[in-house]
């Protein structure tokens, strides 16, 4: 059977054993976190756990944490019926809510009003980390949480995002951070649960899961973990380089997530390449992975500039702490291979 190398990190995460342990530990609390007995007492103990593990890790205050369902629910609970403005670079979450004319230089997105502006602190596309500018309304952390070192507190964000599968906890589960003093309108109603912020029975094997994975996110953070994974993935793009190939690697000039490698191949359709690297072994994607499964010419890449030719034929590889330069090695081995193959077609007309 083949053996495959994941390297998608960016869409999702594996479950760190500490969320799964802690997940499976909160599947024995039988109460409600709204009820006022013991057993309700035990389940709304695990939720502010959980709370108390993000604010530490995030650097944000507990009573500030608004659990929901995903980061792209926390997106829409901020963004809703505000008027922001953002460059045309936002993942679909936060897109749906803005109007995208913020112009762009360099990669980095010219911001003249922050407070009434949204930003990403990282690209999930090609890894380029923004200049946050001080009083920004809102911003989209999901990608940076565990891997760059932050703290929400310190980040002149009113409101921001982020998502637990993103760095190794569960699927369906994220939250919105606050400011003290900012609040926001409920999008769900019919409860009081989350300080009236969001209504429902919270879930709380989730959220279990989402305290640990930040928990221990935060202390590989802090052991220097990534800057290991950052000297793996300038090793594929030079190995991606050194070949000759016509290729465009993107974002190399700027500040970038330690994991995220983003190249285009132009002519070679980003789906064609996702396809048959999967077939080799391999998972990349092309583009986000948060819209349904649909591979497109990247708008991030328009957005930057570049013509239709390169937004539609590039891929993003994104590592994670279990990668090891092996298993880079054959990437760029196998995918090198796989071009010559489309440019030798290609020549033959």
């Amino acid at each position: 059977m083949m053996r495959r190398v994941y390297l998608d990190h960016n869409a999702t995460s594996p479950l760190r054993p500490e969320a799964r342990a802690a997940m499976l530990a909160a599947m024995d609390a039988l109460g409600n976190p709204s009820s006022v007995h013991s057993e309700g007492r035990a389940a709304k103990a695990i939720v502010e756990k959980a709370r108390g593990q993000i604010s530490e890790a995030f650097g944000v205050g507990a009573h500030d944490i608004v659990f929901t369902g995903s980061a792209t629910e926390a997106a829409g609970l901020a963004l809703k019926d505000r008027g922001f403005h953002a460059g045309d670079i936002e993942h679909d979450a936060v897109a749906a809510w803005v109007q995208a004319d913020l112009p762009l230089k360099a990669g980095q997105v010219c911001v003249a009003h922050p407070a009434k502006s949204a930003l990403q602190l990282a690209n999930s596309e090609t890894g380029i980390v923004q200049t946050l500018p001080e009083g920004l309304g809102f911003c989209d952390m999901t990608q940076g949480f565990g891997k760059l070192p932050l703290a929400f507190s310190w980040s002149g964000a009113d409101m921001a995002c982020a998502s637990a599968h993103k760095l190794g906890g569960p699927k369906g589960v994220g939250c919105l951070m606050l400011k003290p003093g900012v609040e926001v309108a409920a999008m769900v109603l019919g409860g009081g649960q989350e300080m009236g912020r969001r209504a429902g029975t919270e879930n709380v094997i989730g959220i279990a899961g989402f305290g640990a994975a930040a928990e221990a996110s935060a202390r590989d953070l802090n052991d220097g973990k990534w800057a290991t994974i950052e000297k793996l993935r300038n090793i594929l793009e030079k190995t991606l380089e050194a070949s000759g190939k016509p290729l465009i690697l993107i974002g190399t000039d700027s500040p970038r997530l330690p994991n995220t490698a983003c190249f285009a191949a132009p002519g070679w359709k980003g789906e064609t390449q996702v396809m048959q690297m999967d077939l080799a072994g391999f998972a990349v994607s092309a583009g986000s992975a948060c819209s349904s499964g649909k591979v497109k010419a990247s708008r991030v890449l328009r957005a930057m500039g570049y013509e239709d030719d390169v937004a539609s034929s590039a891929i993003r590889v994104s590592l994670g702490l279990e990668n090891t330069e092996e298993e880079v090695q054959q990437f760029a081995e196998v995918w090198l291979a796989a071009y010559e193959r489309f440019l030798a077609r290609k020549a033959a007309g």
